[in-house]
């Protein structure tokens, strides 16, 4: 037997008020208390109540705001270029329509997914955009449930239904590793970000075909949480391992930087004796000695990109997915001929 969907008519007798009060509570509107309002929504939760879309969507008016939630520690995300000159970019677009974006940062996923359904169920958004993808990721399915337009900033094959954003990793990827290939590299390691998301997998996966098509050695793949912390242990780990590489990969430009002071520190040589490649190319990468090579994308543009796609999806009730331009290598002083060296490698123990 199916449930019964719960209803304002509900709240209101658990409550002990009339219905339009529930509305009025629900709603953020002027007509009820301050510990009415928050007695209602109480219950709200309680039982489960979500707003109905189609009945919504006759009667609710805009929010003139978007929404984005970040699931990540607030220390790492203030440190990684990324998501700001993403920000940049989606405000670029959305300040030209008149429209706000509302930001919040939680501690995890279960938090986001709470966070837009009260979101939409306020009237707060018109629509949101949904980051740092996983598998089988339940917020593309909420969103549907909610009726909520959203975007995804990431590959299409794990947005479901809804319109991407997204670039093609693997190809970026493949004319990194083709370059330190032909500069002699057989050994490249790759420092990469949180293995349960989608992108860190499909770079991990890239990684390990475009190695095995160019004859290199089995790479080393480390997953990290992206701080520049994390990214000094792995490299630390790789460095002093067994099978220590020539070459290292990283899946953001905090971690490059703090990869090229772990060199330093031990001693190496770089470009010398470690070539270091960063993925996206913020000034962090040109102010370090040696500058790095980096894979340089227009991040900014990324995100007017997916803010316009979502002002046409909430605006024609439809929007196509956008593919972006790759990232492409910029080869500065980090990166040269890999040289051979009789020395042995700083320990035994791998990574």
């Amino acid at each position: 037997m199916t449930k019964r969907r719960p209803t304002i008519a509900d709240i209101a007798r658990r409550a002990g008020v009339s219905k339009g009060a529930v509305s009025y509570a629900l709603n953020d509107r002027p007509g009820v208390s301050p510990v009415t309002r928050a007695e209602i929504k109480k219950i709200a939760h309680e039982i489960g109540w979500r707003p109905n879309s189609a009945a919504r969507a006759l009667t609710r008016a805009r929010a003139d705001a978007v929404g984005l939630v970040l699931p990540r520690p607030a220390q790492v995300l203030g440190s990684e270029p990324f998501f700001m000159e993403l920000i940049s970019g989606m405000e670029d677009e959305l300040a030209a329509r008149d429209k706000a974006l509302t930001l919040q940062v939680v501690a995890d996923p279960a938090q986001e997914i709470e966070i837009y359904s009260r979101w939409w169920g306020e009237g707060r958004v018109d629509g949101v955009f949904l980051t740092d993808l996983r598998a089988h990721d339940p917020r593309i399915e909420l969103t549907k449930e909610l009726g909520l337009p959203a975007v995804v900033v990431g590959h299409p094959s794990g947005a479901g239904d809804l319109p991407a954003v997204w670039s093609d990793d693997a190809a970026a990827l493949g004319e990194t590793l083709r370059y330190l290939s032909a500069l002699g590299h057989r050994a490249i390691a790759r420092v990469a970000g949180l293995p349960e998301l989608d992108h860190t997998g499909r770079r991990d996966r890239a990684h390990l075909r475009i190695c095995a098509e160019l004859g290199l050695e089995e790479p080393l793949l480390v997953h990290t949480d992206y701080s520049g912390e994390a990214g000094s242990q792995a490299v630390r780990r790789l460095l002093i391992g067994s099978r220590r590489p020539t070459a290292i990969v990283f899946d953001n430009d905090i971690m490059a930087v703090a990869g090229l002071s772990v060199a330093h520190e031990l001693g190496l040589d770089v470009p010398g004796e470690l070539s270091l490649v960063a993925w996206d190319d913020s000034q962090l990468t040109q102010v370090v000695r040696p500058a790095l090579t980096a894979l340089n994308r227009d991040i900014p543009a990324y995100g007017t990109h997916a803010a316009r796609t979502l002002l046409t999806l909430i605006e024609e009730g439809w929007a196509e997915g956008v593919e972006d331009t790759p990232a492409r290598l910029i080869p500065r002083g980090s990166t040269a001929r890999a040289r051979v060296s009789s020395a042995p490698p700083f320990g035994t123990d791998g990574p």
